[in-house]
């Protein structure tokens, strides 16, 4: 009789443990999130069907970063009346040397969420164009700002500063509550993200909870790898340095140099400071600590800088204040997840040659606000993750041609012994001194004032067969018709890659994606 119990006890933990592995691996196989992608995620349980903060509070947003793209997100949605916490790894002003140019069509979206006061008291400049500088000859390239009110242009500063800025502002609503810590993993249940764990300021251990966490913790994010496929590429590194009291050849303009083996940008941070980034090709730059970088600027980027900039540039170099920063570009890849959502430079980046992420960043910040308004309830996840599937189409025009235009227009920028590649560069820098439509069109593109796929690809290719014209005319020659075959091979090489990555059919043809046009759930 015993032996029948022991047996019957054993059949039956030895289908319980069959059924528990059944449902495990159900779950896992529902939520979407792979094995190489649970590093950053943790699974909760509910109480009662509920999760709830540590310290009590309840929150209908989470935003995990307080850069530029999780101020300004914060600043709307408490503004429209969400409940937001946002946790920041380091308060203190950031200090950097890459989002400091801020495009009028950036500017513009933020006049659209009601910040353009954070520009204000942080010395911030005005920026009216671009000057193009190659082998002695310069041309200047004006933002078509007629149709616009005097004030709108774009804008340069110190980045910390318009963080601190948007900080404060965001920080003043009462709906909004700021907080140092470092978040670890996300916190998933039944495949959707619940919340996030954090470590505070004093090293404890906390979890938060809310119906939505929107990840925005930049270009070194530790949480994307749960959320996106993230194929991040460093096509080159930019040594930044501060040039003080320097006059440059064009006053409120930016300025790029087609340097050997790349560019060089200069534009003004503050009244009394210039901002210089050398690019520098490859993972790998001189090093600091030996001498050899002052030694690369002096005598490899110094020679090509123009003569108005020359002394303050050595003398910048001699001051010894010399930063790097990797540039990485990434297109998004999102996996559409219950209950979080990415966004800025965690989401997608580009090269920094035409400061185009902080555009972006506004751009799909106004694409999503627009999306939530409309909903009061925020609490059923798979409903809401697949009507937020639109955000992915929605803001594609517009971050996908400035992400194209990044990367192409630095391919084309940067020197090659390749004679094709060099009628290519000469061609760009020719069509751009062509004035009227041949440079207000693509600084449109460049300033975010006109993002259009299509007139990307026409000024591109337009480009490319004014390149052919030059080698053609007057005499064609067999030598020069291959080069100029190509030329346009190596420009389709160029620009489709780039196009393929963003994905053509979102890019050219939204209206045809089935999540452009999904209407909000009804509550």
């Amino acid at each position: 009789m015993a032996d029948s119990y022991v047996w019957g006890w054993i059949l039956g933990s030895v289908m319980t443990l069959v059924a528990l592995c059944g449902v495990v691996l159900k779950r896992r196989k529902g939520s979407g999130i792979s094995a190489t992608r649970t590093e950053s995620v943790k699974c909760v349980s509910s109480i009662n069907g509920k999760c709830r903060s540590a310290d009590g509070s309840d929150a209908d947003v989470i935003i995990v970063g307080a850069g530029v793209a999780g101020s300004a997100l914060a600043h709307t949605l408490g503004k429209d009346g969400r409940r937001v916490h946002v946790i920041e790894r380091d308060l203190t002003e950031p200090d950097r040397i890459v989002g400091e140019l801020l495009q009028p069509g950036g500017y513009l979206k933020l006049i659209e969420l009601g910040l353009e006061d954070c520009v204000e008291e942080i010395d911030a400049q005005q920026v009216f164009g671009y000057a193009l500088f190659k082998d002695g000859k310069h041309t200047r390239l004006s933002y078509p700002l007629e149709k616009f009110h005097s004030d709108v242009s774009g804008r340069s500063f110190h980045n910390g500063r318009f963080i601190q800025r948007m900080r404060e502002k965001s920080a003043s609503l009462p709906n909004v509550r700021l907080e140092q810590g470092t978040v670890t993993s996300l916190l998933e249940e039944k495949g959707t993200i619940r919340g996030v764990q954090y470590k505070t300021k004093d090293g404890r251990e906390l979890t938060a909870f809310a119906p939505l966490t929107i990840v925005c913790d930049g270009c070194f994010s530790n949480l994307r790898r749960s959320l996106c496929n993230p194929k991040v590429d460093v096509p080159s590194c930019f040594v930044g340095l501060v040039l003080e009291n320097c006059n440059l050849p064009y006053s409120n303009h930016g300025h790029v140099i087609l340097a050997d083996p790349s560019p060089i940008l200069f534009y003004p941070i503050s009244s009394t400071e210039v901002r210089c980034l050398v690019d520098v090709p490859g993972q790998k730059v001189p090093s600091i600590a030996n001498g050899e970088m002052a030694n690369y600027l002096k005598t490899i980027v110094a020679p090509q800088v123009p003569p108005e900039i020359y002394n303050s540039f050595v003398a910048a170099v001699d001051k010894g204040n010399i930063r790097t920063m990797p540039n990485r570009s990434m297109p998004a890849a999102p996996y559409p997840t219950p209950g979080a959502l990415l966004m800025g430079d965690a989401f997608n980046m580009r090269h920094p040659l035409t400061g185009g992420g902080m555009t972006v960043a506004l751009s799909d910040i106004v694409v999503l606000r627009d999306l939530l308004r409309p909903l009061r309830d925020l609490n059923d996840a798979p409903t809401l993750c697949k009507y937020l599937e639109s955000f992915y189409t929605l803001r594609k025009p517009i971050a996908s041609t400035i992400n194209t235009l990044a990367g192409a227009l630095y391919k084309v920028f940067c020197a090659s012994p390749d004679q094709a590649r060099k009628e290519m560069r000469q061609a760009c820098f020719d069509y751009l001194s062509l004035g009227g439509v041949f440079s207000t069109g693509p600084i449109s593109l460049l300033s975010g004032l006109n993002p259009r796929p299509v007139s990307l690809v026409l000024h591109f290719f337009a480009v490319a067969i004014y390149g052919v014209g030059r080698l053609l005319l007057p005499f064609p020659s067999p030598k020069r018709i291959w080069i100029g075959a190509r030329l346009i091979s190596g420009a389709s090489g160029i620009i489709f890659p780039i196009i393929k990555a963003e994905g053509v059919r979102q890019m050219f043809f939204p209206a045809t994606v089935p999540a452009y046009y999904r209407a909000p759930p009804v509550e």
